[in-house]
């Protein structure tokens, strides 16, 4: 086992030993839990004004240009197939095997 895992497996042995010994009373687990939800939601606060900031200064925000990858990834593969079509339909078809002709009145 080489010293990076060993370091690893230790890191690991106490942080979950630290996290056993802080959410073993009841209350405090509560209180962080109350906590972290606070975050979180201060967080999407925070995030939504950005987002509208952005949108009010005419700047494209992440969501943006996420949206416009999907958008664009669409349009790619819409080509793609158009594209096969088109080539399929330029193909040049299989002739039908020469027959001899029938003379009239021969």
């Amino acid at each position: 086992m080489s010293i990076t895992s060993r370091l690893k497996d230790q890191a690991l042995g106490v942080t979950q030993k630290a996290m056993e010994r802080l959410f073993a009373d009841e209350k405090r687990a509560e209180k962080i839990a109350v906590a972290i939800g606070n975050l979180q939601r201060g967080k999407q606060a925070l995030d939504d004004a950005h987002r509208v900031a952005m949108h009010q200064l005419s700047f494209a925000t992440k969501a943006d240009f996420k949206d416009l990858g999907k958008q664009l990834s669409g349009l790619k593969r819409r080509v793609r197939e158009l594209t096969e079509k088109l080539e399929r339909l330029e193909a040049p078809s299989p002739r039908p095997s020469a027959r001899p002709r029938q003379r009239v009145g021969a």
